[in-house]
């Protein structure tokens, strides 16, 4: 391919994400990419930690600096894609040929969609014996439309891709030597190439809405190679078009074609818009901005931070606008409260002016030191205190704020325990850090006691117990997930109690008598005083009520606390001297007890509203699992692209491993959403259980 014919968007940088799914050749490309541009790399390592986390590099093409990040294909590290999203200006797309576009590799499209990333796809596998490449891009087309066209035909011999076609330059890339030779193509391969290059012209024309060259074409005019790029970049950039290029990673076929597709026809830095907000007395006015001038006042993005026990606080930033040089001092931003619409406890949001650490910039797999980076380059910025994930640097005299990304909700919880006492001591400070280096995971004490760690998934779940051990040396024991039930009455009750103590000087005296009433459920406690004629002195009624408050929140039967009834204290006797505060606390306390007759208190287990997304074709099996889960269907519906979209009522009890769960029946892609919605009674036989296990304990 040519070089771009518009000038004023010529770029030495640009900055590309692989997104695939697991499995799908990505990673491979990625280390493949830096063999064929880094003299002596061999590759790294795998191992749980790179294949977690967003992997960056950068290699030259030329006079380019291509700017590589590798994100995790995994659904459970989806937060590190969304930064990856956001520090790159197009994508790579990886498709594995002989797996075809499934579930995991829809969801992970829509990612892309969803924020107008431009795109095109590396097809990788073909060389399998399992699909064609005509089968291949019929997959393709029919998952995303005919804005999937190739730029690259490959050429087949056996089960072996030898090289690929050009349908732009119509010149053949030759790998059967070992080395890639450009060569002029036979005939048989110039049918080849006319077979797929209308419909690639028509796309170019039709998604880049050039008018003159599209009547040029049908004109029958032979249109240049340097004219069908500028339009194949126009068309890229819109985030409409996709050109699609075979490869085969393992030999380098196709890494140089996919190179020239990158440099030639991807964004670059100054095409990227952003909604940049300023915030005057508490009003967000937003405005979207094109980026990318050094001159411009400084904008830049945290897109993930990492700490180290020896180097501290590591920042990967994104330098949209401006001149970020060492020793600056800037304003370091973050306000997910402010953007998400309420406050979020594990990041507050927070203004702070900070002195810029050491830059340095990727240097292939390493970094090197600099100065100062500019618009549109992606650096390490070392010692930023309080610069967390999502977070916005800008001068200190025009602070402004760069609308964070969605943020994945995680949703699966796993309870832990410091397994000595030694674990115990350092065990807050190594959760703090897991929260501060992963935005995805949540960490709570509950109110039953627990410290739950929120994830995305039973990998993420490993990942971070295995951080605790090797990362900080501290060793947890995993728990089961302890749900806060609460407890009822569930038909009216009545009881006397008198508490009477006697052990020389004043002794405690204090009779109450009680009416339990059930209230609707939500409607919590409510104490009344139908005392008449004085039995209990105005001065202990409080001090009833409040003996009553203490032992609703100890609980009756199971050690929960009680909820939703109504208690009036009816009558009651005092006697002058031996009556007191104390005497009608407890005496308060034990006759609410007194009342608890068996069959009158009840368990009440919490239910969470359930938004369930999945493909239609798993409605069926999600609804079955739902009824098994002791749900209530509260509909379905299609949101037009081809998911269900169920809501339903769930018992906590039933939604602890739900994330693992519903990947299993929609084969990786479903999602959900949840939010507290009530208490409901607790079947008997599930109730007798719990009862029996609180008094065991």
């Amino acid at each position: 391919m040519a070089s771009l014919a518009n000038a004023s968007d010529l770029s030495p940088i640009r900055n590309v994400v692989l997104v695939g799914s697991s499995g799908s050749g990505k990673t491979t490309l990625f280390e493949h990419l830096l063999k064929s541009r880094l003299a002596g790399y061999r590759g790294e390592k795998a191992d749980p930690e790179r294949m977690a986390a967003l992997a960056v590099a950068s290699i030259s093409v030329g006079s380019t600096t291509v700017t590589l990040l590798d994100a995790p294909g995994h659904p459970d590290f989806v937060g590190e894609l969304r930064a990856g999203l956001r520090a790159a200006d197009g994508a790579v797309f990886v498709v594995s040929a002989s797996d075809g576009v499934d579930a995991v590799t829809e969801t992970l499209w829509r990612e892309c969609e969803q924020v107008g990333m431009p795109r095109a796809i590396a097809l990788s596998k073909l060389d399998d014996g399992r699909t064609s490449f005509a089968e291949a891009l019929d997959g393709l087309q029919q998952a995303w439309g005919q804005a999937v066209q190739p730029a690259y035909v490959p050429i087949i011999e056996g089960e072996t891709i030898r090289g690929n076609l050009s349908l732009v330059s119509q010149a053949v890339h030759d790998y059967a030597s070992g080395q890639r030779r450009r060569r002029e193509a036979r005939a048989d391969e110039l049918a080849t190439i006319a077979d797929y290059r209308s419909s690639l012209i028509e796309g170019i024309i039709q998604e880049s809405e050039d008018d003159e060259l599209m009547d040029r074409y049908l004109e029958g005019d032979n249109l240049k190679a340097d004219e069908l790029v500028a339009d194949l970049t126009r068309a890229v950039y819109k985030g409409h078009f996709y050109p699609v290029v075979p490869i085969n990673s393992l030999d380098d076929v196709g890494l140089e074609e996919l190179l020239t597709v990158v440099k030639n026809s991807f964004p670059v830095p100054s095409r990227r818009r952003l909604t940049v907000a300023t915030v005057n007395r508490g009003v967000v006015d937003e405005v979207t901005v094109e980026t990318g001038d050094p001159a411009g006042p400084l904008l830049a993005q945290v897109i993930r931070s990492t700490s180290d026990q020896f180097a501290g606080r590591l920042s990967l930033v994104r330098v949209y606008s401006g001149v970020l040089k060492t020793d600056d001092v800037i304003t370091v931003s973050g306000h997910r409260g402010l953007f998400g619409g309420q406050a979020d406890p594990a990041h507050p949001d927070h203004d702070d002016n900070e002195k810029v650490g050491p830059l340095s910039l990727p240097d292939g797999l390493e970094t090197r030191p600099v100065a100062q980076v500019e618009a549109g380059q992606i650096a390490f910025v070392g010692k930023l205190a309080r610069a967390e994930t999502s977070d916005t640097l800008a001068p200190r005299d025009k602070p402004s704020l760069i609308r964070p990304w969605n943020l994945p909700e995680p949703l699966l919880p796993v309870a832990v325990v410091a397994a000595s006492r030694n674990d115990e001591d350092k065990l807050p400070a190594a959760l703090a850090r897991l929260a501060l280096e992963d935005s995805a995971v949540r960490i709570e004490r509950t109110e039953t006691d627990q410290t739950v760690l929120w994830t995305m998934g039973q990998a993420h779940a490993d990942l971070l117990l295995n951080r605790l051990r090797q990362r900080y040396g501290v060793n947890v024991a995993q728990q089961p997930i302890k749900v806060a039930y609460r407890e009822t009455f569930v038909a009216p009750a009545a009881a006397e109690y008198t508490h009477k103590k006697q052990s020389g000087g004043h002794g405690q005296y204090g009779r109450v008598s009680l009416e339990i009433e059930p209230q609707p459920r939500g409607e919590g406690f409510v104490f009344a005083d139908r005392v008449v004629g004085g039995s209990v002195p105005r001065q202990f009624i409080p001090s009833v009520e409040k003996g009553v408050r203490a032992q609703l929140d100890k609980g009756i039967i199971a050690g929960y606390p009680v909820v939703d009834l109504k208690v009036s204290l009816v009558d009651g006797k005092h006697h002058p001297v031996d009556s007191s505060d104390m005497a009608f606390q407890l005496a308060g306390s034990m006759a609410l007890r007194a009342a608890a007759k068996p069959g009158l208190v009840a368990l009440l287990e919490p239910i969470d509203l359930v938004t369930i997304v999945v493909g239609e074709q798993y409605l069926g099996a999600v609804m079955t699992d739902i009824s098994g889960r002791r749900g209530q269907m509260l509909g379905s519906d299609s949101d037009g692209e081809h998911r269900a979209v169920i809501r339903a009522l769930i018992p906590q009890s039933e939604l602890s491993k739900y994330a693992i769960d519903l990947r299993g029946l929609a084969q990786g892609s479903g999602s959900f959403a949840r939010t507290f919605h009530g208490y409901e009674l607790l079947p008997p036989q599930l109730a007798e259980a719990v009862v029996a296990a609180s008094k065991e304990k």
